[in-house]
């Protein structure tokens, strides 16, 4: 059974092994990487770990298993108990209810754990995946999301009240 652990260092083959399996169906629907963010990946991993230290975000991954991570789940910029919500999935384990799930269980944590009322989550027009993962999740459309944060794309802000939400 899958498990959504908080990201730590031991994790960090395991991720990069995940954004570098999955790379070319990412780009498919959020705004690729580019290739300074491989080469660059343990500087980064680490900024990412100073950051959840800090307080002001928190990472997680879901691994599978045998160790593999088959997601990633980030609640970023906490400020005034809210924080916006971020994730990918591997393009194996898509259409199974796994990002549904997996977001259900941090909109949990993130009321139990962080002290969060306010979630807020961004998706393009296009990818029509999330949008459902997100509907299904507890979140409401609240306005258009533009270019400049979705990478190109447009799409839609999403939010959900984790003090209204079903548990």
């Amino acid at each position: 059974m899958p498990e959504l652990k908080r990201l730590h260092s031991s994790h960090a083959p395991a991720v990069l092994a995940f954004e570098l399996a999955n790379r070319a169906y990412f780009a498919a629907s959020v705004s690729d990487r580019g290739d300074d963010y491989f080469d660059r990946f343990a500087d980064r991993y680490d900024a990412l770990l100073a950051e959840q230290e800090a307080g002001v975000c928190a990472f997680h991954v879901l691994v599978a298993e045998d160790g593999s991570v088959l997601g990633r789940f980030n609640l970023v910029d906490f400020e005034d108990h809210a924080a916006e919500l971020g994730y990918r999935v591997a393009q194996h384990v898509t259409g199974r209810g796994v990002a549904t799930a997996t977001v259900q269980e941090l909109c949990r944590r993130a009321a139990t754990r962080y002290g969060l009322r306010v979630l807020r989550a961004a998706s393009s027009h296009q990818n029509v995946a999330s949008r459902r993962v997100l509907t299904k999740a507890g979140f409401i459309p609240v306005g258009p999301a533009g270019p400049a944060h979705l990478g190109g794309k447009s799409g839609t802000w999403y939010q959900c009240d984790l003090e209204r939400r079903p548990s």
